[in-house]
This record gives structure tokens, C-alpha cells and sequence, in this order.
């Protein structure tokens, strides 16, 4: 059975089997159903609008909708607050600062204390973190997740999906911890993914402290939303992605290029890697 085969019999909402779970009884690796295919059930038209939103979030994360919708009606869009506000609802971004829709955690689901406050993170593993944007394409639109550790700001693991539930942003937390060992500390916002039972209990599992964002605080998480500025201007706004497949390519080469060969002036002039590893310890995040 094809790949395509075996995606085609995953029942996204079937009411007692998980994807996850549904993809190991038919021996589809989850990741190989969320990184192939497209969310484009969009205008041509609606996706232009989302990719200048998008672009001008990045660069402006203050703006709300009503400002956003007064610098597109100055580029010559005719466009009502009301369809800024749902098309910034479908990219997962907020009005006031640049983190995922999904920042409104599952009202079942626990919400933990941020524990970064005054703590002074000294050394590689201590305190990873982790977050969602959203990355537009030619004929739709992809979300992408990475873990990251704090201190050195080298990006651990990465995954793209359709969607923006739990299931993309635990393969990554699995994969980066599969690769990397295990950090003191891990922290996110308090989005449902991450309150979910699904994340919180891989994290439990090795003894990981579970750290949480202040609801509405953009700036608890800065390194990652650092992250996605400078994915964003030196990748993917310089390109033009015609599939999932040129998309993770592209960023397969520029997160090996963040990671090893980037310097960062906080690191007076070191990379992530040198950090991370140490200078003559350099690997590379696939």
C-alpha cells in the first residue's frame, strides 16, 4: 500500500482512534501524513490577502486589525476589518502579539506556572522551547513548529503539518528529544496544543519541568519569535514555494545553515552550534 494509499484511510475525526494512533496500526510514520499535502480551501484572492498580512504581522507584530486593514486599504485592497480579523483567525495570529491563535488553552486542559522568570539560564539543555507560525505558499499554506533550546538558541527539531493540533508538535518534541536527550525546563504558551494531555504527558514522562507563557505575554517566549522574524525575511519572503516538498527542503538547508554557519551578535559572532555543542563539536538538525 502507497503512502497516498495509507493517508487516505486515516478518519481524522474518528471518535475513539487518535491520528497518531491510527497511523501506527497502518504503518504510516505520522510525520509522512502531516507534511505532504496543502491547506488551500481558499480564494486566490484571500491567499494574496493572507501573505501580506502575514508579512506585515512579521514586521509589525503591535498591529492589530484595524490597523492591518488600513495598511492593506492603503496598498489599493478594498478589505473590511471583519475579513482581516477571519483571515488572521485561519493563520493563527492575534492582534496584539505575534503568537498562535491557539495561545487560548483547552478549557479541560491544565495551564502551568512560567518558571523563566528571574532564572538565569546558564548552559545548553537547561530550558527548551517551542511555538507555531504560520509559512504561506503558492497555492495555500502550512504551519511549522521548532523546539529550540534557550541558551544557545539552536533549533533542536522542526516539523510542517496542515494542521494545528497536537499531533505535529509532539512529533517534533519526541524527535527533539530522541536527539538531544532531555532539558531541565521546557516552555511554551498556553495554547491547546500544548496543554494538551498528548504533550504534557511526554513531557512528564522524563521528568521535565513544564513552563507556560503569562497568557498575553509575547515576550516570555522572545528567542523562538526571534526565531520566526528571521526565518521569515531571510527564507521564506525571498522565495516563492510552489509545494510541501520545495518548502521543507528549503528550510532543511536554512535551519542547518541557523544552526552551524548563522552568527549571532549576541553570541559575539558565534553560531548556535558553537554554543550549543561547544566549537569542536558541531552536528546538524535534520
Amino acid at each position: 500500500m502507497s503512502i497516498e494509499e495509507k493517508k487516505q484511510r486515516i478518519q481524522p475525526k474518528h471518535p475513539k482512534l487518535s491520528i497518531q494512533r491510527q497511523c501506527e496500526l497502518i504503518g504510516l510514520p505520522r510525520s509522512s501524513y502531516y507534511r505532504e499535502g496543502l491547506t488551500g480551501q481558499e480564494t486566490p484572492k484571500n491567499l494574496e490577502l493572507m501573505r501580506l498580512i502575514d508579512n506585515e504581522y512579521t514586521a509589525h507584530p503591535f498591529y492589530g486589525t484595524r490597523q492591518i486593514r488600513n495598511v492593506l486599504r492603503r496598498k489599493g485592497h478594498k478589505i473590511n476589518r471583519k475579513r482581516v480579523q477571519r483571515l488572521m483567525r485561519k493563520m493563527g495570529i492575534q492582534s496584539i502579539a505575534p503568537k498562535p491563535n491557539t495561545s487560548k488553552a483547552h478549557p479541560q486542559n491544565k495551564v502551568y506556572p512560567y518558571l523563566l522568570r528571574n532564572l538565569d539560564v546558564t548552559r545548553s539543555n537547561q530550558v527548551w522551547c517551542t511555538d507555531i507560525t504560520y509559512i504561506p505558499l503558492a497555492g495555500g499554506f502550512v504551519y511549522l513548529t521548532a523546539v529550540m533550546d534557550w541558551q544557545s538558541r539552536y533549533v533542536l527539531s522542526w516539523e510542517l503539518s496542515i494542521t494545528m493540533d497536537s499531533e505535529f508538535c509532539v512529533s517534533a518534541l519526541e524527535r527533539a528529544l530522541r536527539c538531544h536527550g532531555t532539558p531541565d525546563i521546557f516552555n511554551t504558551d498556553q495554547g491547546s496544543q500544548y496543554t494538551s494531555h498528548e504533550f504534557t504527558r511526554v513531557l512528564k514522562d522524563k521528568d521535565i519541568k513544564i513552563s507556560m507563557d503569562g497568557k498575553g505575554r509575547c515576550l516570555d517566549n522572545i528567542f523562538i519569535e526571534r526565531l520566526w522574524r528571521s526565518v521569515k525575511y531571510e527564507e521564506i519572503y525571498v522565495n516563492e514555494f510552489q509545494s510541501v516538498e520545495q518548502l521543507r527542503k528549503s528550510l532543511k538547508k536554512y535551519f542547518d545553515f541557523y544552526n552551524q554557519e548563522r552568527p549571532h551578535q549576541s553570541f559575539k559572532g558565534q553560531t548556535p552550534a558553537e554554543i550549543y555543542y561547544g566549537e569542536n563539536q558541531l552536528r546538524l538538525v535534520g
